[in-house]
């Protein structure tokens, strides 16, 4: 039988799988539990919102990766200025937010304005159906995309908005670089860095 959580590179045909798993994962997420207040809505909601990110800002542009139930974007530096949204994205993701969109928007800017400027991959979205966590999905998925970091000799970079994942992706060498506050109702956000491989003694 294959190893349900082997990556593999997604195509526009795995939206569905990718949406509900990611759609899953984030849940109970704070950031994504402030964006989307509304428990009753909230699956559906993020179902669709992870649809449009895939298929119309990542799926084209970055490297997307997925296991039977979790899922994974990278954004390699040459792709850093194509994988952002369009207008009709934008479109898309107010219609998803409804009133809640301009808290998105502050949320992003803030993050933009602590992107390193240095060459990087990033790591935009990771997540697992929280019936298989603890499973690896998650790791695999971690450590396909930062082998291909390190093939490029390059650091990454990622923004964690639940503090209970900091420790899993500190085993995987990343640091906390500051805390973000991008609104005072608002929960925080960690943006961690994982220096280029050759720059420390590797992972932990």
């Amino acid at each position: 039988m294959p190893n349900t959580r082997t990556p593999r590179a997604a195509t526009a045909d795995d939206a569905p799988s990718i949406s509900r798993s990611l759609a899953r994962a984030f849940d109970d997420d704070p950031l994504m539990s402030w964006l989307l207040p509304d428990a009753a809505t909230r699956g559906e909601r993020l179902g669709r919102y992870f649809t449009t990110l895939f298929r119309r800002q990542y799926e084209p542009y970055a490297r997307c990766e997925l296991t039977e139930s979790a899922a994974a974007f990278w954004v390699p530096p040459e792709s850093r200025d194509k994988a952002v949204p369009d207008a009709d994205t934008v479109r898309q993701l107010v219609d998803i937010l409804g009133g809640r969109a301009p808290l998105l928007r502050d949320v992003v800017e803030q993050v933009a304005a602590h992107t390193p400027p240095e060459p990087h991959w990033y790591l935009a979205v990771i997540g697992a159906d929280p019936l298989v966590r603890g499973q690896g999905h998650g790791a695999a998925l971690l450590r396909s995309g930062l082998a291909r970091a390190d093939a490029a000799g390059l650091p990454v970079h990622l923004e964690s908005s639940k503090p209970d994942n900091i420790p899993f992706y500190t085993h995987f060498g990343f640091t906390v670089t500051t805390e973000l506050h991008p609104h005072p109702d608002g929960p925080p956000l960690w943006p961690m860095r994982r220096p280029a491989r050759g720059d420390t003694d590797g992972e932990r």
